[in-house]
């Protein structure tokens, strides 16, 4: 970490002149009219980005045609497993570090270390903490397309109309419950759009606390005392009760599936918004440049450590099926290295992991953009350590007990936050060891 940390802070203080390379360093050939399925989530501005970066590639490699498609979120991973279980997986598919050891353990995913030992997936400019975590026993499964964090966007100018103070970066739940009440009282607006209710909540406090949401060998919870993520709950249910933060039923009807730029500190109907640090230039540009935005972390429990971390903000995968393995690798190569293509994509999946790119990029970016740079260099100088990626089981453990038996019935009030914490408590083992066998 101490050198991904050397790497980032070069960013924000040099910007040497950089040789382009047409499809990266060691770009192999294609043959002759290789076809290439890709798929990603994202919002239209990420669509856009990306199918330019595509069309580069191609004019760069005229034997390669890629097809593509692409969803949001919710859709997407619905897509994926459905093709997945025709055995109809793209070649290149977007991935995420929650779902990476799940798709990897059930042989959905190529491995790359030879890859990499050829030189076709070229690492040379990158450093081993940047693509750490896309490795699984030592494996590589996902190159890292971006390193980013989680983040409260905070809008500048409500705060100093509340006369509210921004908070620092040491801020707790208890200075976040504090805020959110004046902002509500003093705006009347909502203080955050919502989404507090995020597993990735749940798990970050757990980090806060030197712990993680799952146990290290994916057999069960990582730690004891159910009791913070009690307290964090009732934090909900009175924050809801008091009309601080959207109901849960106007989350999910509005804005569950909707992109970034539906969140509703984008109309400013919210003081602040839970987001991944990269959306913030998709929010931004949604809200309009002249917004004035900041990133803070997510608060910490307090007197424990910071409860957010630097991590690949999504992986490029091959599907173990690809009947075209090096062309699919050839253009992972392209989308590390390339500096060209990594113009058009701007780094709006976060910060590159090449540090050529990073440097040229860094030199280029908007006001909107460099918040995103800087904030990532920020955490990876204060933050936490890198959780291990979640365990197999983690999809079926959050759809079917995090959010239908916890969080939704205790923000809906059917379950008490004590009743929804033991069943989490209960049913978690069983599912996470059934799907590591």
């Amino acid at each position: 970490m101490r050198r991904l940390v050397t790497i980032l802070i070069a960013l924000a203080m040099i910007v040497p002149a950089v040789t382009v390379v047409a499809g990266g360093k060691k770009e192999a050939g294609a043959a002759a009219q290789t076809e290439l399925r890709m798929a990603w989530w994202g919002s239209q501005r990420r669509h856009d980005m990306t199918i330019g970066a595509i069309e580069l590639y191609m004019q760069k490699n005229p034997n390669v045609t890629i097809t593509y498609e692409f969803a949001g979120w919710g859709d997407y991973w619905t897509m994926l497993t459905t093709q997945a279980a025709g055995g109809n997986l793209p070649d290149i598919v977007q991935h995420d570090y929650q779902y990476l050891a799940e798709w990897a353990g059930r042989g959905q995913l190529l491995g790359l270390n030879r890859f990499v030992d050829s030189g076709l997936l070229d690492m040379s400019d990158v450093e081993e903490d940047a693509i750490a975590g896309g490795r699984l026993e030592g494996e590589l499964y996902g190159v890292n397309i971006g390193s980013n964090g989680t983040t409260f966007v905070i809008d500048v100018d409500m705060f100093e109309a509340a006369g509210i103070p921004i908070p620092d970066w040491e801020w707790t739940w208890q200075d976040f419950e504090r805020i959110a009440g004046r902002l509500h009282d003093e705006l009347g607006v909502w203080a955050i759009g919502g989404n507090l209710q995020n597993w990735h909540i749940w798990n970050q406090i757990y980090i806060s606390l030197g712990q993680s949401a799952y146990a290290r060998d994916g057999q069960g919870l990582g730690y004891t005392d159910d009791q913070p993520f009690i307290d964090h709950l009732r934090m909900l249910v009175r924050l809801q009760d008091a009309g601080v933060v959207p109901h849960i039923s106007e989350w999910l009807a509005v804005y569950d599936e909707a992109g970034v730029e539906q969140q509703p500190i984008v109309a400013g109907d919210a003081a602040m918004a839970f987001v991944w640090s990269n959306q913030l230039i998709a929010m931004w540009r949604a809200a309009g440049e002249d917004r004035n935005f900041v990133l803070r972390p997510v608060p910490r429990v307090a007197g424990r450590a910071s409860s957010v971390y630097v991590k690949p903000g999504q992986f490029l995968a091959v599907s173990a099926r690809t009947g075209n393995p090096e062309a699919a690798v050839s253009f992972l190569n392209a989308w590390t290295n390339d500096v060209e293509m990594n113009r058009i994509l701007s780094a709006e999946r976060g910060v590159p992991i090449s540090s050529v790119v990073a440097n040229d990029l860094y030199g280029r970016i908007s006001a909107a953009e460099r918040p995103v740079f800087d904030y990532v260099i920020e955490v990876a100088q204060r933050g936490s350590p890198l959780p291990a990626p979640d365990p197999a089981g983690h999809s079926e453990l959050e759809d079917n007990v995090f959010i239908a038996e916890v969080t939704e019935p205790v923000l809906f009030g059917r379950r008490t936050p004590e009743e929804g914490v033991r069943i989490l408590r209960r049913e978690a083992p069983g599912i996470l060891q059934a799907a590591s066998r």
